[in-house]
């Protein structure tokens, strides 16, 4: 990826940086693209000092030592959980099935489970937003409607809307600025050559900074959660019959009535051999909040 400057300074590589959108890299993104590359460092240096802790923890419980009982109780570590299961916890679902998410927003942080464990209690799959009305699903229809002439474009409109207000849209993740009206056009263009490449190549897992995740709800169905939501919303759109995705938690419900009273090696074989029986849920929840996934 290539560098530009600032007086002297080198805009560094940004965390989430795409090769497809270093034209749209910009110098005055250098302290912004600092601060995220070291909010990431940070990040994932905590991480790497607490997988080692995570890992004695499962292995606690996988053994049945004292306090195994507690580790179960806090959702066991997540990553932990992932290093052991592996591939068990990748699933190939036809995408547009996947059209239920989690919806965080306005859900209190109190009643939100903690994303460091694997085992999630509380109501989170009864709030479930529904992504065909999602504002990503919104933005490829609308580039792709519009690809002979982007200007026409909802998209278009709504980033010129906000570079007249005197506030271009950046991204302190990509390095990128929004600030003329060729940029905005470049960088929709992005986005098509994306979906272009899918159309071609299949769904690329790699592309992403994370695999697309789920989560099990308490009756064994696939949410969406966490990142890929543009990804997932260009396999819908392009009808791709099969994309992969990772299993980042299940509902105790579930867990529970999986492994029964078995633990360690034969409760987490139990659970990788029924995840391949789940499948995306498609119904609305009991506490949707209008059942529509919003912008983040």
């Amino acid at each position: 990826m290539k560098s530009l400057l600032l007086g002297e300074h080198r805009l560094p590589t940004p965390p989430a940086g795409d090769p497809a959108f270093a034209p749209l890299e910009d110098p005055r993104m250098y302290w912004p693209v600092q601060r995220a590359r070291l909010a990431k460092t940070v990040r994932e240096g905590a991480q790497s000092l607490g997988v080692p802790v995570e890992c004695g923890l499962l292995r606690l419980w996988q053994y049945n030592l004292p306090g195994a009982a507690w580790v179960e109780r806090i959702g066991l570590p997540r990553r932990a959980v992932e290093l052991t299961l592996g591939d068990q916890l990748i699933l190939h679902v036809n995408p547009n099935d996947l059209v239920r998410a989690t919806h965080w927003q306005g859900w209190p942080h109190k009643h939100r489970p903690n994303s460091s464990a694997f085992i999630w209690d509380g109501e989170w799959d009864l709030r479930r937003g529904d992504l065909r009305q999602g504002s990503r699903t919104r933005f490829i229809e609308d580039i792709d409607a519009h690809r002979d002439d982007l200007s026409q474009s909802e998209a278009f409109a709504k980033y010129m809307a906000r570079l007249k207000a005197g506030k271009p849209w950046s991204s302190h993740q990509q390095g990128i600025l929004l600030d003329s009206e060729a940029r905005i056009l470049t960088f929709l263009k992005v986005y098509l050559s994306f979906m272009d490449d899918m159309a071609i190549r299949g769904f690329d897992s790699t592309r992403g900074k994370d695999m697309l995740g789920v989560a099990v709800t308490r009756e064994g169905r696939l949410l969406k959660i966490n990142r890929g939501l543009h990804r997932l919303a260009m396999a819908q759109h392009l009808g791709l019959p099969s994309v992969p995705v990772m299993v980042k938690a299940v509902h105790r419900q579930w867990w529970e009535r999986v492994v029964g009273e078995t633990r360690g090696q034969i409760a987490l074989d139990k659970v990788g051999a029924t995840l391949r029986n789940c499948v995306p849920e498609s119904r609305s929840g009991a506490l949707d909040p209008g059942g529509v996934v919003q912008a983040a």
